[in-house]
């Protein structure tokens, strides 16, 4: 839809939009969402867009209490807030736990978080309200998010097997999360290391609904690239490390010979060739998008025909007041790096130089968001990029001017960079929420400010969220390691000491960490970390989606494997949508073809995003009853654990749910198992046919070639 396209609810219509009613909805289902893909970004490394599930979890609120006269215009107030607080946990969980990771933090500090949300969130809100018009008006940039949502908001105003659809799939996933993580009912991974070839080799995985769904999310592509980087590091270079140097003996026990042993040669050696290819490709990607980096911000520097337009549909935030608001965001900004680090000087130098960064991002990641998406953004590799410009500043400035600690160079560099990273996260997203709106015809001054609330709310929950993360199951291996030893010089009981198996993974917060402390510390696995840029760069070449590989070097295997499942089960569904309609795979899908894939693709995304919503809550309803010292697998006298094949069985019928509620919406042509037989047989044939060599012409005596 082009940006002349009349949208859904006519420029000359003025019906509701941020009633009260919403507002409250808005603030509930902003706080979950943040909430829940804080836990899911601490897991496994990635969040998941909220705009969808948002739309329609509020559209069930606002039928459910019977609210006859709610509009679409409502509906989209809703879920702008949600996905704000979506999009402000992502840039916050990249960039705040590494604080834990270097040790400068033994626990979250609830103010410090506040204000790095709301700074960085606000900054990037309103440097995106000034590129509105600019971005989704005038050069109409197609947001496929954006697109998405609105093809949500119009099928809940026409009715929609949808809504109900999100609903099963969320109190599924809230049922199986429970039951696992809570009851502790089944076992949470499978896993098993065998001996051969005078090494050790893995094999196991995570009983995930959640990782499963984000595989579904993401694609076959995205999913096998995540389970080659897993394979890559956890079953190649682990063995190759222990062939030629050895295992660590850390246990004595017999169901768990190796496996112990194979992680720590993996968390001590291994991750940082994960570091290393991340860092590679987060430049790289960079990099890549240069041209598009460079017209985006050529296009935002150009002046835009301000007050000439006075239609509902075109009335922004007032430009002057918003610039106005920038200043005095930076200003916090100064006073908030002065309290801080200590230095009237550095705090001068770390805020202007934010200005700058914090704009040249925001519309880096707004423009991209527009051709791209806003889960595709590098928002990773924008943090990196700016935390090598930040080490650079901050060694000029309190290294070599003020002569600064270590502890106050790292603490500088990190209030800097988390800031960057909120504002990036929250363009690409408030970006895609005004394309939504311009499209279904709301106002945009209305929209920007249910952007602001959710953002507010967002930054308010966060502080907490990640508090209660922490103390249940600590964030990120390094930091529960470190905790453990204040705990033991305190004189607490080894029994009492985390697990830190069960500690929340951080990738990019432990990254950033490793970064940093090299940076500043040399404590650093140099030689892995070229291991990593080498790896890194023969993926480039053979023109592999880098970053979603590093990040599965980076995360151990049992985490990509139920990601790549997820990944199979989408392309087995969307291949046998076609299959019913075309009756083959080869060559482009007809039409009809096409818009079945369509349908059966959203159909899994929202249920895949009930899973994951569902799943997410759970653990952070867990992380709050262990903080409150009670265990809920004690309760009823414990219900014990199933064995480890009856815990695989009661996986699998979970994913058989997904996968029966997902195939509802195939075509009434054939049989799954039969498709399945079908696709297996395809895929061989092309397999085959990657790794065949071509055959060498045959010539006869008479027809030699001259």
């Amino acid at each position: 839809m082009s940006g002349d396209e009349e949208p859904w609810i006519p420029a000359h219509m003025n019906i509701q939009e941020l009633t009260v009613r919403v507002i409250v909805i808005g603030i509930i289902l902003g706080g979950v969402m943040t909430a829940a893909n804080a836990y899911l970004g601490l897991y496994v490394g990635m969040t998941v867009s909220a705009s969808i599930p948002a739309a329609v979890m509020s559209m069930l609120i606002l039928r459910g209490f019977k609210f006859k006269d709610v509009t679409i215009l409502e509906n989209n107030s809703v879920q702008t807030m949600a996905s704000a607080g979506e999009s402000l946990a992502a840039g916050v969980i990249f960039t705040v736990p590494a604080l834990l990771v270097l040790g400068i933090w033994q626990d979250i500090e609830w103010l410090d978080t506040f204000l790095i949300a709301i700074l960085g969130g606000l900054l990037g809100t309103m440097f995106t309200i000034a590129l509105r018009r600019l971005f989704i008006v005038e050069e109409a940039l197609p947001y496929p998010e954006g697109v998405a949502c609105r093809e949500v908001l119009v099928a809940g105003e026409k009715g929609g097997s949808g809504l109900i659809a999100i609903v099963y799939a969320l109190l599924i996933g809230a049922t199986y999360g429970w039951m696992v993580k809570g009851f502790k009912a089944t076992h949470a991974k499978l896993q098993g290391v065998g001996e051969a070839l005078g090494t050790r080799f893995y094999a196991g995985g995570e009983l995930s609904l959640a990782l499963l769904s984000v595989g579904y999310i993401v694609g076959l592509r995205i999913a096998s690239f995540i389970f080659l980087g897993g394979v890559i590091g956890f079953a190649i270079l682990v063995p190759i490390y222990g062939l030629f140097n050895g295992f660590p003996d850390a246990t004595d026990v017999l169901t768990q010979i190796g496996v112990d042993d194979y992680k720590k040669v993996w968390e001590d050696q291994i991750r940082f060739a994960g570091v290393g290819a991340m860092v590679v490709g987060g430049v790289y990607t960079l990099w890549s998008m240069r041209k598009t980096i460079a017209e985006g911000l050529s296009k935002a520097f150009k002046k835009g025909n301000d007050g000439e337009v006075e239609l509902r549909t075109e009335m922004d935030l007032p430009l002057d007041k918003v610039m106005a608001f920038c200043g005095v965001l930076v200003v916090l900004i100064f006073l908030f790096y002065w309290y801080a680090t200590g230095s009237v000087v550095m705090a001068l130098g770390g805020a202007l130089f934010l200005a700058v960064v914090s704009f040249f991002f925001a519309a880096v990641a707004g423009y991209i968001a527009g051709v791209v998406g806003s889960s595709n953004s590098p928002v990773s590799g924008m943090t990196i990029a700016t935390l090598l410009f930040t080490i650079g500043l901050v060694w000029i400035i309190g290294g070599l001017i003020l002569d600064m600690s270590q502890t106050e160079m790292m603490i500088a560099t990190m209030f800097i960079a988390a800031i960057v990273a909120t504002s990036a996260a929250i363009a690409g997203d408030v970006m895609q929420d005004l394309k939504t709106g311009h499209m279904v015809g709301a106002t945009p001054w209305r929209q920007q400010t249910a952007e602001i609330i959710g953002v507010t709310v967002g930054a308010i929950v966060i502080g907490p969220v990640l508090s209660i993360l922490h103390d249940a199951f600590q964030i990120s291996k390094t930091a529960c390691g470190k905790t453990n030893d204040a705990l033991i010089d305190q004189g607490v009981n080894t029994s009492e000491l985390y697990n830190c198996d069960e500690a929340l993974f951080a990738p990019q917060a432990e990254l950033i960490g490793a970064i940093v402390q090299g940076a500043f510390g040399g404590d650093i696995n140099l030689p892995m970390v070229l291991l990593g840029a080498v790896i890194a760069v023969v993926l480039i070449r053979l023109a592999m989606p880098v970053m979603s590989v590093a990040i599965g070097i980076y995360l151990p295997l049992y985490l990509s494997v139920p990601i790549m499942a997820g990944g199979i089960i989408s392309h087995v569904l969307l291949s046998s949508a076609r299959l019913r309609i075309d009756g083959t795979l080869d060559g482009e899908p007809s039409k009809e073809a096409a818009f079945a894939i369509k349908e059966v693709q959203d159909k899994g995304v929202l249920i895949g995003a009930g899973f994951i919503a569902g799943e997410s809550l759970m653990g952070v309803l867990l992380a709050i009853f262990i903080v409150a010292k009670m265990d809920p697998s004690s309760w009823f006298g414990g219900i014990g654990t199933l064995s480890y094949s009856l815990s695989l069985l009661f996986f699998a019928w979970f994913v058989g749910v997904f996968i029966l509620l997902s195939a509802r919406s195939l075509p009434n042509k054939g049989n799954l198992g039969q498709d399945l037989v079908f696709i297996a047989a395809d895929a061989s044939k092309k397999l085959r046919g990657v790794f065949t060599l071509p055959k060498l012409p045959v010539f006869n005596e008479t027809e030699k070639p001259e």
